[in-house]
């Protein structure tokens, strides 16, 4: 039991402690978010030129000194190989009691003979070089020759005259430290002269570079504390150029948005005027022929300022769904919904041929299928049958047809047997809000056809008004899909 109570309490401090590291991490890569985040671009782009020159210099002088240092190493063993087989061949070591140091030019080089045993002579004048194991094998013919660094000197050991005798050349390398001490002084002088002229060069090409972002930032702080919308001057043609330009098309899109809510709230303030200010008198001719003592109003008048009332709530009804229809339409939705074009018509001929009165609808349809939103396609069919059947005389005829025109394109029209569209109003009739002269006294908001439009346009297709062969007006919308 204790050993278990042992192992829980290890398991328990074991995961206290990874818990304690782990928020240590996110507290130090949090604060050095924090930190980098407080960096301007511009000197961020400056340390990171003077980093990349740094590392690159780094390794051009590491390569430099090695490079180097293996060139003065070289040097040094074939002089001492050179001056060893100038010895050999010259016959000087015959007298093996002295050696002279000058018969080897040099008198910082220490020179040795031995044998085997690793018995033998120096120069004289001259320390005796080191000699170990290698140097003994080349006495003793194991080994062809030696060389070997031992305490700050070069030694070099070859074969010398009969067999069993080695001659030992040992050169100092203090001169080749000196000298490759001396280059790695220069060459850190000159790297962090390079590093410190990178920073310099990448802070001033950094400051160039990122003058149009500057004017960008300037711009977009313009237009978030004043709301003004003027395009940035555009120079050049690079990324820069090019971010610019998106921009301004941008602020060109939030200008047109902007003023076509402007004339959208204009438009429907109008629209509203005049049946709440109608809605407004006869509430208030109610209110008074209400109060005690006033006139009676006789019960016919009452009943026709009742069915006023009711008339113009139900024009305000459908203006305000038709507004928020509108601004429904106005948002981009994915559409991936299969809808047959055919059903969508048919139940908005059930819905119209309830309200229509005695107008007679005359379908023709085919079948056909699209990706799209079947509530929306409703209300846009919908809002043609009703456009059709509010113009056409009572026993009026009206012509629904819907016909293939191309290979993934189908047209849906609607013909009515009313007096038509005017030739001035024909480009403005799926306008927002636009009504033509002679429909001023009719009800309706003006957006039945604005909706038609902008749900033929969300589903990639188009709206176009005409004159029927019957002399009524013609209102077409072409969608695309496929024959289903």
């Amino acid at each position: 039991m204790l050993r278990r109570a042992t192992s829980g309490v290890h398991e328990g401090w074991q995961r206290l402690v990874a818990a304690m590291r782990e928020r240590s991490a996110e507290q130090g890569g949090a604060a050095w978010r924090g930190a980098t985040d407080q960096v301007s671009l511009r000197m961020r782009v400056a340390l990171l030129a003077a980093i990349m020159v740094g590392l690159a210099s780094a390794g051009v002088s590491a390569a430099a000194y090695f490079v180097v240092r293996g060139s003065l190493y070289s040097d040094l063993d074939d002089q001492l190989v050179v001056r060893a087989n100038t010895v050999v061949s010259s016959g000087i070591l015959n007298n093996q009691n002295a050696l002279p140091v000058a018969a080897l030019y040099g008198s910082d080089i220490r020179v040795g003979l031995i044998n085997s045993q690793g018995h033998g002579v120096a120069a004289l004048g001259s320390p005796p070089p080191p000699i170990g194991d290698a140097e003994r094998d080349v006495a003793g013919g194991e080994l062809a020759s030696s060389l070997r660094t031992v305490h700050d000197l070069r030694v070099l050991a070859v074969p010398a005259g009969p067999r069993g005798l080695a001659l030992i050349l040992a050169q100092p390398m203090d001169p080749m430290r000196h000298t490759l001490a001396g280059l790695g002084v220069v060459l850190a002088l000159v790297g962090g002269a390079g590093v410190v002229l990178a920073g310099l060069a990448g802070a001033a090409v950094a400051g160039a570079g990122l003058r149009p972002v500057q004017r960008l930032t300037a711009a977009t702080e313009r237009v978030a504390s004043t709301g003004d919308l003027r395009p940035i001057r555009v120079t050049g043609s690079d990324e820069l150029a090019r971010l610019t330009h998106s921009f301004n098309v941008m602020l060109g899109a939030v200008a047109a948005a902007q003023e076509q809510q402007r004339r959208l709230v204009a438009d429907a303030g109008h629209e509203l005027r005049t049946p709440l200010t109608s809605l407004r008198t006869n509430m208030e001719l109610l209110i008074a022929a209400s109060a005690p003592g006033a006139h009676l109003l006789p019960e016919s008048d009452r009943l026709e300022i009742f069915d006023d009332v009711r008339g113009q709530i139900e024009e305000l009804t459908t203006l305000v769904g038709d507004l928020v229809e509108l601004a429904r339409d106005d948002a981009p939705q994915a559409v991936h919904e299969s809808v047959e074009l055919v059903e969508v018509i048919e139940r908005s001929l059930q819905r119209v041929r309830r309200r229509a009165g005695e107008v007679t609808f005359e379908p023709q349809l085919v079948p056909w299928t699209l990706l799209g939103d079947a509530t929306a396609l409703e209300r846009a069919v919908l809002n043609l049958l009703d456009n059709a059947a509010k113009w056409s005389p009572p026993d009026g005829v009206v012509q629904v047809g819907l016909h293939q025109v191309g290979d993934n394109t189908v047209m849906l029209e609607v013909a009515d047997s009313g007096p038509g569209i005017a030739d001035a109003d024909l480009p403005r009739v799926f306008d927002r809000f636009y009504r033509a002269t002679e429909d001023r006294g009719r009800p309706g908001s003006g957006l039945g056809l604005a909706i038609v439009k902008q749900v033929a346009e969300r589903h990639g297709g188009t709206v176009r008004a005409g004159r029927s062969v019957a002399g009524g007006a013609l209102l077409a919308v072409t969608l695309p899909g496929s024959a289903g």
